[in-house]
């Protein structure tokens, strides 16, 4: 019987320790699960989310937060699409062009329940190498969600990002929510050109 004890004592010592170090890890706010590996998303295959976010209940809870890099390249070729389906003055197509981010951009896309909290000026984006150096931080343009459904609000943006470097291996990308107080993380492998 006393072994017993002894082990369930243990068990509970450790579950306790456990949850702390993951509620040390939360910007004052609760910790999000995260996967034992970086799941890839399918989407978007230089993404992969390190924090569980992209799940059935995130739009239960209002915290959905996807994000996806788009190249100049895949850019470029949409605004060629475009330009070959609407009937553009060479002007149009110029200013397209000229606003083009020579890095690419990332596709914030967030759900949130109320439109006020659908505001992408709450979050903080950053991206660090793997030796802790940031490389990349951004807050995005305000703004209130448009409808989605129930009562979540949905917003999406673009935001310039600067160029991947293969080299430099993958990048973590941090994204802090003030009104959640939670962050988001994911994994930026860049390709190889």
């Amino acid at each position: 019987m006393h072994f017993y004890t002894t082990l369930r004592a243990g068990l509970l010592l450790a579950l306790v320790a456990g949850a702390t170090a993951a509620h040390a890890q939360a910007p004052n706010g609760p910790a999000r699960k995260r996967y034992l590996f970086a799941q890839k998303n399918p989407e978007c295959p230089v993404v992969a989310n390190i924090t569980k976010n992209t799940d059935e209940d995130a739009d239960v809870t209002g915290s959905y937060t996807h994000v996806c890099y788009r190249s100049p390249a895949e850019m470029l070729s949409d605004i060629n699409e475009l330009r070959k389906l609407h009937d553009w003055a060479d002007s149009t197509y110029q200013r397209r062009l000229a606003a083009l981010p020579p890095g690419g951009a990332l596709l914030l896309n967030i759900r949130r329940q109320g439109p006020k909290n659908a505001d992408p000026s709450l979050l903080t984006l950053s991206a660090r190498t793997k030796d802790g150096k940031e490389v990349f931080t951004a807050t995005p343009k305000p703004g209130t969600g448009r409808f989605y459904g129930r009562d979540l609000y949905q917003n999406q943006q673009n935001i310039p990002f600067i160029k991947l470097d293969p080299a430099a291996g993958p990048l973590t990308l941090i994204i802090t929510d003030t009104r959640l107080r939670q962050q988001f993380e994911y994994q930026l492998t860049p390709p190889a050109q």
